[in-house]
């Protein structure tokens, strides 16, 4: 007869020890994972067998017993740890269960309120929160450069849940930085100015097929709708070649309600990196996220197979542009496949859709702005002409403004500390090795300590920054009168407490990691906004209430396009 309190002592003493592993050498290997939760406890049912009278009938008795028991014991000791005030992100407040379990979180990314969620724990705890058993998210601006300039921390573990492999990864998320920024680099030169250039003509061509198809419609458009078929059927364009026509045929394949689908799942499984592997090797398990891979893999496919017919995106990430260089593992570009089309498509027509949103919503902007456009772009001319968006302060002021309310990526990128790394020292702040970080800007932006007016649409605010408006000089926006922040403030005379933290502002992130498609989305809004505004007048439906905006504005890592119904009337 085995001594119960033996085998007890046991099991839970080779199941602290296998804690400690997991603690030290996080690994998201699977193999590992199954050695390390199955070997230990496969030992011990020998171990204990060995010590009954008949070998496989005492492994028969002892292995459904150990089992469990270990991975109980596993779990009581990771829970105590990281409940423990020996953790050392102990001293950091934040909502108690999110110590447990990084599930708790990823349970909390269903609702679509992540970042409006996390704006609450701000205002809770403060600057620095525990929002995760290794995990802080910091609302403090002057973390931004040592956390994610040139000497900042790599990607983290979120982009290996959402991609469901730890070793096919897009670019973006490649945790090894100096590897990120050797995939980077066809990218820079697939965005930078020269090439932009050229991709001014595809714009032309689907912005002219735009304003067709609008002025096609009667009564009420959802204006959000059809800019994503434009700016899907123009990343297609530009990464592939072609292959979309959206704005001809509609969605009848269900594009977007895939993509939508696909970065629900990706939110979910990105935030419990772990859970995502695993599911990545049942066939089929992820749903919406493999059916999005599939078609990235088959886009990728035909364009190989076709060639260049331009210098399209994949001219430059297949090196063909290089005549002296080998082109990349077609696994490479099946990897950044989805990245061009979801980066390059979703995330401008979501910031589209709120300008377009912000501006209806003040009008007193929208004239400002209509009368700029006019400036440069009276009725009659051409608008795709880009030559004089460098000249106009104010659009680029609205489209700083709409970023700073609507990031579209409201909630950033994880950024972590290696484990095998010494401690990150940042003022009095001490970051253990193995911590992941947040910094989401959607909170940086809606922050009154940052940005006088946090939560009001003043476009304004950007030229008085610039020295190019004098605040005395500047209109207020409609809030001003009720600002608890700024009562009694008397503006005329000049004594406005005028707040504006650019550190704060980090919509395409910062750093060298930024954004790759920054110049592209701010081409393709700039030409966007100033063609439909000088073509159309542009008013809400009747009836409908601006609050459902926000409301519905959504974080699964990219936010959503909530329904904007617009009436559209020529204005030639």
């Amino acid at each position: 007869m085995i001594n119960v309190s033996y085998e007890t002592l046991s099991t839970v003493i080779l199941a602290v020890m296998t804690h400690q592993v997991f603690r030290q050498y996080e690994t998201y290997y699977p193999s590992v994972h199954f050695c390390l939760l199955l070997g230990p406890p496969t030992f011990l049912a020998f171990h204990f067998a060995g010590l009954s009278s008949g070998l496989y009938s005492g492994i028969a008795d002892a292995f459904p017993w150990t089992v469990p028991t270990f991975l109980a014991a596993l779990s009581a000791s990771v829970v105590a740890y990281r409940l423990s005030h020996v953790h050392p992100l102990a001293r950091y407040p934040g909502p108690y269960f999110r110590r447990v379990s990084r599930l708790v979180g990823a349970c909390a990314t269903m609702s679509g309120d992540r970042s409006k969620r996390l704006d609450t724990f701000r205002r809770r705890y403060g600057d620095i929160v525990r929002t995760g058993p290794n995990e802080l998210t910091i609302f403090d601006p002057s973390f931004v450069a040592p956390l994610l300039g040139p000497t900042g921390l790599p990607k983290g573990p979120s982009w290996m849940g959402g991609s469901l492999s730890y070793k096919h990864l897009p670019m973006v998320g490649i945790p090894d930085t100096d590897l990120h920024l050797r995939r980077r680099r066809p990218w820079n030169r697939a965005l930078a100015p020269p090439a932009l250039k050229e991709y001014e003509i595809a714009i032309t061509r689907r912005a002219q097929q735009l304003l067709q198809r609008l002025e096609e419609q009667a009564g009420e458009v959802i204006l959000g709708e059809w800019l994503s078929y434009f700016s899907y059927d123009f990343m297609s364009d530009i990464a592939f070649g072609g292959g979309s026509e959206l704005l001809r045929d509609g969605d009848k394949d269900h594009v977007w309600a895939i993509i939508a689908d696909g970065m629900k799942a990706a939110t979910f499984l990105g935030s419990v990196p772990w859970l995502g592997i695993w599911v990545g090797y049942i066939p089929g398990a992820a749903g919406p996220l493999n059916t999005l891979f599939t078609r990235g893999e088959e886009l990728v496919s035909k364009r190989l197979a076709r060639g260049s017919s331009s210098r399209d995106l994949f001219y430059y990430l297949s090196n063909e542009d290089l005549v002296d260089k080998e082109p990349p593992p077609a696994r490479e570009l099946i990897d950044d496949a989805n990245l061009a089309i979801v980066a390059g498509s979703d995330t401008t027509t979501i910031v589209l859709t709120s300008i377009f949103f912000c501006l209806l919503t003040n009008l007193e902007a929208y004239a400002t702005l209509l009368n700029e456009i006019d400036e440069f772009y009276p009725p009659g001319s051409t608008p795709y002409s880009t030559q004089h968006h460098r000249r106009m302060p104010y659009l680029q002021a609205v489209i700083n403004e709409t970023l700073r309310l609507y990031p579209p990526v409201p909630g950033g990128g994880e950024r972590r500390l290696p484990h095998e790394a010494d401690p990150l020292i940042i003022g009095s702040v001490c970051i253990p090795p193995g911590t992941s970080i947040w910094i989401p800007p959607w909170s940086l932006g809606r922050d009154e300590r940052n940005f006088t007016y946090p939560t009001a649409f003043w476009p304004e605010r950007w030229l008085i920054a610039s020295g190019q408006l004098d605040l005395k000089d500047a209109r207020l926006p409609s809030t001003a009168a009720t600002s608890s922040s700024l009562a009694g403030v008397e503006h005329g005379r000049g004594v406005l407490d005028f707040v504006h933290n650019e550190d704060a502002f980090i919509p395409f992130s910062y750093g060298p990691m930024i954004c790759a498609g920054k110049g592209l989305a701010m081409l393709e809004m700039r030409m966007l906004v100033t063609t439909l505004l000088q073509r159309f007048h542009l008013r809400l439906k009747d009836g409908w209430d601006p609050a459902e905006y926000e409301k519905g504005f959504k974080d699964y890592f990219n936010a959503t396009r909530p329904p904007l119904p617009v009436l559209l009337q020529r204005r030639f």
